[in-house]
């Protein structure tokens, strides 16, 4: 498997706007992030959070007011996808917290995923789904394994072999 810029993980997403707070508001109490300190030299509004291995730079839009609305949800739109453990729990949080969200299926090969889209304060959209289950198939050379951290460890540190579909 070649790794051309010898990269290691994803390190932050960086968002624009229009209220740091109400961001931050909606990271922290629906998707489960943490603030974390950022460098002080930084002379514009923003804040930082971090969680599932990942961190939210938030940046206060210059132009707020000239920030686009998105109203429709639209799951093949520009979004960020979360793995959850419960499709059932994640739906009834969005319901009791009255996030309007809209529902997808994909089915391949006997395999069902299940996904809810939503949006964020500012319209970037939000996937949660329980996509683990779909393996991960390589286009050349490798047999289909499962997209975990775990597997994908594996596909990059073992020789190819051929190996069983994981769940």
């Amino acid at each position: 498997m070649e790794n051309p810029l010898h990269l290691k993980s994803l390190n932050h997403i960086s968002l624009l706007c229009r209220s740091v707070e109400e961001s931050m508001n909606f990271y922290q109490n629906v998707l489960g992030f943490i603030p974390i300190r950022r460098p002080g030299s930084f002379d514009f509004d923003g804040a930082w959070l971090f969680g599932h291995g990942i961190g939210i730079h938030l940046l206060r839009s210059p132009e707020p007011e000239k920030m686009p609305k998105k109203e429709e949800i639209n799951p093949k739109d520009n979004h960020v996808s979360f793995q959850c453990e419960c499709m059932e729990a994640v739906e009834k949080k969005l319901k009791d917290m009255k996030i309007r969200y809209v529902r997808a299926v994909v089915e391949e090969g006997g395999i069902q995923v299940d996904q809810l889209f939503f949006h964020d304060p500012d319209g970037f959209m939000i996937e949660i789904c329980n996509c683990e289950c779909l393996p991960v198939i390589p286009l050349v050379g490798e047999m289909a394994r499962s997209c975990s951290r775990l597997n994908l460890h594996q596909v990059a540190t073992q020789p190819s072999q051929p190996q069983p579909i994981q769940p």
